[in-house]
């Protein structure tokens, strides 16, 4: 669950959760965050639109840019705080595997 931030939320919709795969779809408005949060689950995710994110975590912060489409996975464990750090709405569809 993800962890408190001054920042206005976003909105996480969950489209499939069963005893294989949780699938959250994560839509952002610009300055919206997650809230720090810690994976239990490896994951993969695929952007909706070009997203600008603001990673922040134990090194600080960072930006990312992914393109729309341009899938990545990431091993559990992952900490940070995911912030829309563009001025347009972004989405992204996170896969975690069981």
């Amino acid at each position: 669950m993800p962890g408190y931030s001054a920042r206005p939320p976003a909105l996480s919709t969950v489209l499939l959760d069963d005893a294989v795969v949780r699938i959250t779809r994560w839509d952002f408005l610009p300055g919206a965050a997650t809230g720090h949060h810690v994976h239990g689950l490896g994951y993969v995710v695929v952007p909706m639109t070009d997203c600008h994110f603001l990673i922040e975590d134990r090194e600080g912060e960072r930006r990312v840019t992914s393109k729309a489409g341009a899938v990545y996975r990431r091993e559990a464990g992952v900490a940070h705080n995911v912030v829309n750090g563009g001025s347009e709405p972004m989405s992204f569809i996170e896969i975690e595997y069981k």
